[in-house]
């Protein structure tokens, strides 16, 4: 899972950024420029959107998201006018969430939409029938037995998993797993995906990762 925090209260953003460090990986933005430039990358599970930034506000960050993307978005602000909240629904915000916010709430309405956004989320759980993930310690079993999965080939598993049954583009694993401003050419994504397919093998799980030819990868129940 990768959340995007976009709180130009630096001290805030850390705060929030703590909150859901056992729910996904965070990235953290502080201006409208550098948010809008992190969303058109569309590798995030939530965008979490203050409204008031600088250079670009929230409203108009999440009018041109929506014209590529359906990412999920909790709107976070102190804003609390009836007419700013429908504003912000009306231009595809999935949520709404007035400063000050008690950290109970914050984390109910985040696992709230990664549940309706993705069928695989059960809060820090994830499984594919015999396979177990351990998403705060970043360990996989199957069966009880664990794998030899380590850093970013345990990351490109979990995120294939959790989107099961759609083809993820190389560029877009590249993106999520390495990062869009990466010095790490494309071809590395193909290596680590060779890898994990060599230790999923052990298990007979190899057959569930599937290549596309010329586009990228998708985990599939389809042997």
């Amino acid at each position: 899972m990768k959340i995007l925090v976009v709180e130009d209260d630096k001290t805030l953003n850390m705060s929030i950024s703590k909150m859901l460090d056992k729910i996904a990986d965070i990235d953290s933005v502080y201006d409208g420029e550098d948010a809008l430039f992190q969303c058109e990358q569309d590798i995030y599970d939530l965008i979490i959107l203050d409204v008031m930034l600088p250079h670009i506000d929230g409203f108009t960050i999440l009018e041109k998201l929506r014209k590529f993307s359906n990412c999920p978005v909790l709107m976070l602000t102190a804003k609390t006018s009836v007419n700013d909240r429908v504003k912000g629904l009306n231009l595809g915000a999935d949520d709404y969430l007035t400063k000050p916010f008690f950290r109970d709430e914050l984390i109910a309405r985040v696992e709230a939409l990664l549940r309706r956004y993705n069928n695989n989320f059960q809060g820090l759980k994830l499984t594919f029938k015999d396979m177990e993930f351990d998403v705060v310690h970043k360990i996989v079993r199957i069966n009880g037995n664990s794998l030899d999965l380590v850093g970013k080939t345990y990351d490109i598993l979990e995120y294939l998993v959790r989107n099961k049954e759609i083809i993820i583009p190389k560029e877009q694993l590249f993106n999520r797993i390495w990062g869009f401003d990466s010095d790490t050419v494309w071809s590395v994504v193909e290596v680590y995906v060779s890898n994990l397919r060599k230790t999923l093998k052990d298990f007979g799980y190899n057959n569930y990762l599937k290549t596309i030819r010329n586009v990228g990868y998708m985990w599939s129940e389809k042997i």
